[in-house]
């Protein structure tokens, strides 16, 4: 079936546009200077699910701290949460440490450069793996994102699903066919370069595009209808009631989230979900009485809202102030100051609050 695909279709002149154009059109990105594979590792999970723009301060600040796998195998997960903090889905991160420690242990520190290896390491799917081996490597791995499969459905004009996981591993098998066996690195880059430049999701520059005259799409007229995509859900909206909870020393109280689940780990400020608006305050009211003596809440001093991929927080926040240290210091609680603060790793809705209102 990829053999049918691939009929007619002019692969060494395909292979030969894209390596040239990304050789002459790559934007100089820091992850670039190196072909070191922890060093496109690091960069190939930040990347997930983040923007260019935003993983490059991130990521330079990253490796100035942990610059080589064994500094990232020993660092404390406060430190790399704390590196990590505004980037999101926190997993990657600690998936990434796991699998680097695996890399020290049972490697010598280097990654390992063969699909079976690499695939068994934590967090390392086809993509990241196929990123690895070609690009530090120079294996004839493919790397298929959402970004390549637009570009790939575009050019070969595929109308199948992308969201599909059948979809996504008939993109990997043509991509096997496809792929320069000579220099694997810049293909798979060109083809990341030119989802992320010109064959963009909306108002594709097909001007601009070095592979025009090989798009199928194109020519047929329909390269904006291209993928394929169902859509999501809808994300869940709760409401959420936030607690800046101060003492007599000015000191605020932070806990630490469950050790699994959404945010695993990271700090925040004491917070529970609510029925609704409506009794919002009694809710929090009764729960902050009964948890650090709390006897009078202010009235709402900020209002938040984050969107995750499945729900949307609403938070509500209020203050209170408490005599002593109720609740006292543990491993789940701090009483900490506003300098303090900073050294512990928040998700992005609570720094907006501390930013805010502490």
């Amino acid at each position: 079936m990829e053999n049918e695909l691939l009929q007619d279709f002019a692969t060494e002149s395909f292979r030969e546009s894209l390596v040239n154009w990304f050789y002459e059109n790559q934007r100089i990105l820091p992850w670039r200077e190196s072909k070191d594979a922890y060093r496109v590792w690091v960069s190939e999970i930040m990347l997930q699910q983040t923007r260019v723009e935003t993983v490059i301060p991130y990521y330079e600040a990253f490796m100035r701290r942990f610059p080589t796998a064994e500094d990232l195998a020993a660092a404390d997960e406060e430190d790399i949460l704390k590196a990590w903090e505004g980037l999101g889905y926190y997993s990657r991160v600690r998936n990434l440490q796991s699998a680097v420690k695996e890399v020290v242990e049972q490697y010598g520190g280097r990654v390992p450069d063969t699909k079976e290896e690499i695939s068994s390491l934590k967090g390392v799917g086809p993509y990241t793996a196929g990123a690895i081996l070609s690009i530090a490597y120079g294996k004839p791995e493919p790397a298929v994102d959402g970004n390549v499969m637009r570009v790939l459905s575009r050019i070969l004009l595929i109308e199948e699903d992308i969201a599909k996981p059948a979809t996504r591993k008939r993109f990997e098998q043509v991509l096997y066919v496809l792929i320069s066996k000579e220099d694997p690195s810049a293909f798979n880059q060109g083809l990341m370069e030119l989802g992320a430049l010109i064959c963009t999701p909306r108002s594709p520059g097909c001007l601009l595009c070095p592979v025009r005259s090989h798009c199928r799409a194109y020519e047929a007229g329909v390269q904006e209808g291209l993928p394929i995509k169902s859509k999501k859900k809808k994300p869940l909206p709760k409401q959420m009631a936030a607690l800046i909870v101060r003492n007599e020393e000015g000191e605020v109280l932070i806990e630490k989230r469950p050790a699994e689940g959404l945010l695993a780990r990271l700090w925040q400020l004491p917070n529970i979900e609510t029925a609704g608006v409506a009794n919002q305050k009694e809710e929090l009211a009764a729960w902050a009485q009964e948890q650090f003596q709390v006897e009078a809440l202010s009235k709402p001093v900020q209002t938040v809202e984050h969107v995750f991929s499945h729900l949307i927080w609403q938070i509500t926040v209020y203050e209170a102030r408490v005599k002593g240290r109720p609740a006292g210091d543990s491993d789940s609680r701090r009483w900490v100051t506003k300098q303090e603060i900073e050294q512990f790793a928040f998700p992005v809705s609570h720094q907006k609050i501390i930013q805010h209102s502490i």
